[in-house]
């Protein structure tokens, strides 16, 4: 099946039997004496290892090892079949189109948005072939071989390379449907159909692809040619070598992948911190590092066995990528939408009979099935890691079982089938922990139970990015959006149709201006950043603290915001709020999605609140409220809490251009701090306690020694909690909080442990100071260990930490441990 929402996700893909192949560029394959050549052992190939790669795709893309008379397979290989039959009595060739809901020829072509549309069909048509060539190709179908399929597609090849994809046309809107998103189907056809294509047809279409993509496609990494762009390049110069019999185009590509695999430090790619950056400013581990992580692993697994293997040895900084990139942002079988840029906004594509929902966990799925595939190249312990990692996110995925999603491919489907019935393979828990990601101003925070992501914006990194008509209402995604999940609970809370439903204004965690913005407010492709540089935080051993200077999109809201992370909960701070537009300002403790019943109890204070909808209160000296079934909320010193009750209606197609117009609607549960018009360094406080009974909300509310809020100010926001040794201080400027003083702009994080150690973290988020002192009023017997840029002084009760080399960090925390008493 096909759907339109996939388009800059995982591209459905096909294979083909042939085992024949014409033989050109051999001499350019492997140059002896380099690394790939003395890998391949040898300077000729034959035709054999041609038709060998174009087995290997067809297995890594059709799948192996699952039976066709099996579930979940039966059905699905039955949907195929269905599908591509009413592909085929809807195919209707015409002058500028091939389905007369696909009309590829552009009255006026150029790179407007109308002109973006017309190319997007052509890549359309494409796709739709090759869908029918799956199930030709596929067993169980219902049309497996059929010869009136195999003609129709044959009939629509030649339609679209007589109308629009020949080496006579100059490209028109969308760069991507050229280079990428047309050729991939048109050469996975190719491979599939091979025995049934002849030389002349099969040389016609690889001249129309050596047009849009020649060599100089990958000339230089630059441009569109970076990341997940230039491994999907590489992908199609792979198989245009292989349908070709081109040794040297098969080269190129491998020879190509070198830049991607080297950390970066500014753009595109991947960070030494584990961030994954696309369109320059844009967080993408979950859209465009889908597409990365998809394309290298089936690179590496179709070159591996042949002359052409992939054996840069920095390749590894990318298998290393698993654990240290992708599994952060992995929970239960989700991939966190605070690192899938515009989509999000995906959902149900306009004209989807089938009325697939792109969401998260569907993202989620098709990067476990990333790894395990990478896991077959990578070492005996890494594969059986990863495997373990696999199988228990897929187990714990109750929301929405990888077995049961209609967007993964059978190849895909196949692969997490096999470790699911694999006995051998001990299901791997969540891990615990908290990562911060200052390449990308994101940070994850996991422990027993629960995990949470966090989205911050800077001049480094965007507010939100739209682009296509895609995500237009992202606008806040970045001023400080706190997204959790509970290991039983939550799972959907941002799958069931959040998106399209929620108010763009309100998204939980952040600080948000009440101005009426326009859609796509900013600018496309993440050029909406604010010019603030301090984003970022620090961690010390399970805990961290987090904070962001946050200036409102197009508004003149100013604040400082901080979270600090702990065992059961994150304490959120926010000081210095300001605005001057005339507008209502709101910090959105969280606004929970009840689905399309909404019956969840609120709890304020020991009173319970109207279930009714709507319903809103304003609820003054509240000091904790509880939602059953979902977290408590504490509120130190107590709040005037406003809440409300709606039930919000909205379609895929308000976000999105290419989205489904039909109205959904789910109910929302509302908790916010009103700060008013135009306010004057105001401030908020409260505690999220995720899973939380009202017991232990209002058993913790009760406990004032519990937290310690030293300081929440617009020059500094820091907390102690006693009981699990932490302090945490966001140092906006320089200044002391408690038994800490820094002299310049930094996070510090203090974890003392009860073996008598403390781990002490700290981050310069300005990436600005080259220095910086640090004292701990503490008596200090031993430094254990210190970044060799850190000196460290003991005096009396006090501990004194000079840190140097901070610019070269990249914001990522350095670590001293000391021993104390």
């Amino acid at each position: 099946m096909t759907h339109p929402w996939t388009r800059r996700s995982l591209l459905r893909t096909a294979g083909g039997a042939s085992l024949t192949a014409g033989l050109t560029g051999a001499s350019a394959m492997a140059r002896p004496g380099s690394a790939h050549g003395a890998a391949a052992g040898r300077s000729v190939v034959s035709a054999e290892d041609f038709a060998a790669l174009r087995a290997t795709w067809r297995d890594l893309l059709l799948g192996t090892g699952f039976s066709p008379t099996a579930q979940p397979f039966k059905d699905r290989l039955a949907t195929l079949g269905a599908t591509a039959r009413k592909l085929l009595s809807t195919m209707a060739p015409a002058d500028g189109s091939l389905w007369p809901d696909a009309v590829f020829a552009d009255p006026e072509p150029d790179t407007d948005p109308e002109s973006y549309g017309f190319s997007g069909q052509i890549q359309t048509s494409y796709t739709r072939l090759q869908t029918m060539a799956q199930a030709f190709a596929q067993p169980g179908t219902g049309i497996t071989g059929d010869q009136d399929l195999a003609a129709a597609l044959q009939t629509g090849l030649d339609h679209l390379h007589e109308q629009v994809y020949n080496e006579r046309t100059t490209r028109y809107g969308n760069w991507y449907s050229w280079q990428i998103g047309a050729p991939q189907p048109l050469l996975d056809i190719c491979v599939l159909l091979h025995d049934r294509l002849s030389d002349e047809r099969r040389a016609r279409y690889l001249a129309a692809v050596d047009h849009f993509v020649p060599d100089t496609a990958v000339g230089s990494y630059t441009g569109t040619s970076t990341g997940a762009n230039r491994v999907d390049l590489c992908r199609v110069l792979a198989l245009r070598g292989i349908v070709g019999g081109d040794a040297a185009k098969i080269a190129l590509a491998r020879d190509a992948l070198t830049p991607v695999f080297p950390y970066v430090t500014s753009g595109d790619g991947i960070y030494a911190d584990g961030s994954v950056v696309q369109h320059t400013w844009v967080p993408y581990t979950g859209s465009y590092g889908a597409v990365l992580i998809d394309g290298l692993s089936k690179l590496f697994a179709l070159l591996g066995d042949s002359p052409w293997a992939v054996v840069d040895p920095k390749r590894q900084l990318f298998l290393d990528a698993v654990e240290h990139a992708y599994a952060p942002f992995l929970f239960n079988g989700l991939m966190m939408d605070g690192v899938s840029g515009r989509a999000i906004s995906r959902g149900v594509a306009a004209g989807d009979a089938t009325g697939t929902q792109a969401d998260d966990h569907l993202r989620g799925h098709p990067v476990i099935a990333s790894i395990l595939l990478l896991g077959e190249g990578a070492s005996a312990a890494e594969r059986a890691r990863w495997r373990g990692l696999a199988k228990g996110w897929c187990r714990r995925d109750y929301y929405s079982p990888a077995m049961s999603d209609p967007s993964l491919s059978i190849g895909a489907l196949s692969r997490l089938k096999a470790v699911l019935d694999d006995s051998a393979v001990t299901p791997v828990p969540e891990p615990t922990g908290h990562r911060q990601f200052p390449g990308m101003d994101r940070a994850v925070h996991r422990r027993p139970g629960w995990a949470a992501s966090l989205s911050m914006a800077s001049r480094r990194i965007t507010y939100y990015e739209n682009g296509n008509g895609e995500n237009v209402r992202g606008w806040h995604t970045g001023s400080g959006m706190l997204y959790w999940w509970g290991d039983t609970y939550g799972n959907g809370q941002y799958s069931d149709a959040f998106w399209p439903t929620v108010d763009p204004m309100r998204l939980p965690g952040t600080t948000a201006s009440r101005k009426k913005l326009a859609d796509g407010e900013g600018g496309v492709w993440g050029a909406a950043r604010p010019e603030v540089s301090w984003v970022g935080g620090s961690e010390a051993g399970p805990y961290a603290a987090a904070g962001q200077y946050l200036k409102g999109l197009a508004s003149t809201l100013l604040a400082k915001k901080s979270w600090f992370f702990l065992d059961d909960a994150v304490v959120c701070l926010g000081a210095g709020i300001t605005a001057r537009d005339g507008q209502t300002i709101e910090t959105i403790v969280d606004n929970r999605n009840l689905g399309p019943t909404g019956g969840s109890a609120l709890t304020v204070d020991g009173r319970p609140q109207p279930t009714s909808y709507p319903w809103s209160a304003t609820l003054t000296g509240a000091r904790w409220a509880h939602l059953a079934g979902h977290a408590g909320y504490v509120f130190p010193g107590g709040t005037t809490l406003k809440a409300l009750r709606e039930a919000r209606s909205g379609a895929w197609k308000d976000i999105n251009a290419g989205g489904s117009p039909t109205p959904v609607e789910r109910r929302y549960l509302t908790l916010l701090t009103d700060h008013g018009t135009d306010p004057s360094g105001a401030h908020y406080s409260y505690v999220l306690l995720p899973g939380a009974s009202a017991a232990r909300t209002a058993a913790r509310a009760a406990d004032t020694a519990w937290l310690r809020v030293l300081a929440n100010t617009d020059d500094l926001q820091a907390i102690a909690v006693p009981s699990l040794g932490f302090l945490g201080a966001n140092f906006w400027f320089g200044g002391t909080a408690g038994p800490l003083t820094a002299d310049a702009p930094a996070s510090v994080t203090v974890h003392e442990r009860s073996d008598g150690t403390a781990v002490i973290g700290v981050s310069d988020p300005m990436r600005a100071r080259t220095s910086l002192k640090l004292t701990w009023r503490r008596r200090v017997s031993a430094v254990l260990s210190k970044p060799s840029t850190v000196t460290a002084a003991t005096t009396g009760a006090s501990l004194t930490l000079t840190f140097g080399d901070l610019t070269g960090t990249g914001g990522v925390s350095q670590k001293v441990t000391v021993r104390v008493g």
